[in-house]
Parts: C-alpha cells; structure tokens; sequence
C-alpha cells in the first residue's frame, strides 16, 4: 500500500528542522512524549548527514482483530539514513519502519524542502503486511498508526523549535 504524507514546520528551515530531528535527546523526548513504554534511540552523525534508530515499545494502537495478531503492544524499529544537504539545502532520508516480531514494514523516502514558509516534511512509502488474505486488511492500520507517529512528532518538534 502506497503512503504518502505531507508536514509543514512553519516558519523553520531546513537545517534548524534536521538539526532537531536528527537529535538524540528531542528523539528520545518525542518517544516518551507518544507514550512509548521503553525506547532506545541512537544517532549516528557521519560526515554532513546523519543514521537516527529508534526502538520503542508502544501500545498497539489498532482495531482489535489486528491486536490479536500482535498483542496489546507492539516493538517497533525505525530507521532513518539521512543524506547531507543538496545544493539547495534540501535533504533526503531512507526510512525503514518494521514491527519486531510481525511481518510488517513500511520502506520509504523522507524529504525536508524549504519553502518560503518554512519547511515541508514529506514522506513516500509502501506498507507490506506479509499474511496471506488479511495483510492487504492489516496494511491500512500499520499506516494510519505511522502517520499519527509521525503527526504528534512533527506537533511536538514544532513546540521546540
């Protein structure tokens, strides 16, 4: 399932957006901040860009037919290899979100572009749920819980910016 999604840091450039984000202690915040009930989070800085890992163990928040495939909770790794700025500043990430334990992932691109208010965040993606007859079901749910992680993180990094 395709997923796209778009966010504005109004009023941030593109360096002060990836300085926030790539930021161990506001990506450790923004865990405890979504009511992550354990989290790890690492960042990696290597030349002009940048590796942030996240492991966080979090309430599965999903209909009830998907919580008995995954339990009450869920372990999730994210993954983001961010590049170093174009020469327009702009910068690029490969991102990976897999459910530990579940044959559930979301691969894709995230892209923070200036704009003349600011900053937009976007993300391209597919969702793969690898069960036969119910993934394609499930695969709407994985999204809409990446979405709303993502929605209350860039919420919150705009309260720090």
């Amino acid at each position: 399932m395709k997923l796209t999604e778009a966010f504005s840091y109004t009023g941030a450039d593109v360096e002060s957006v990836y300085a926030l984000i790539t930021d161990q202690a506001f990506r450790t915040e923004s865990c405890a901040n979504q009511g992550a009930t354990e989290y790890d989070v690492k960042v990696d800085h290597d030349g002009d860009g940048a590796t942030v890992t996240l492991l966080r163990t979090q309430e599965a928040d999903m209909p009830d037919f998907v919580k008995k495939l995954t339990g009450k909770t869920v372990k999730v790794k994210q993954t983001e290899v961010w590049s170093g700025p174009d020469a327009d500043g702009n910068r690029t990430a490969d991102v990976k979100v897999s459910i530990i334990g579940q044959p559930a992932e979301m691969v894709g691109t995230a892209a923070l572009t200036g704009s003349s208010g600011g900053t937009e965040f976007t993300l391209d993606g597919d969702v793969k749920v690898s069960l036969p007859f119910i993934g394609k079901k499930i695969e709407p749910e994985v999204a809409k819980a990446i979405v709303a992680s993502l929605r209350e993180e860039v919420a919150y990094g705009m309260e720090k910016l």
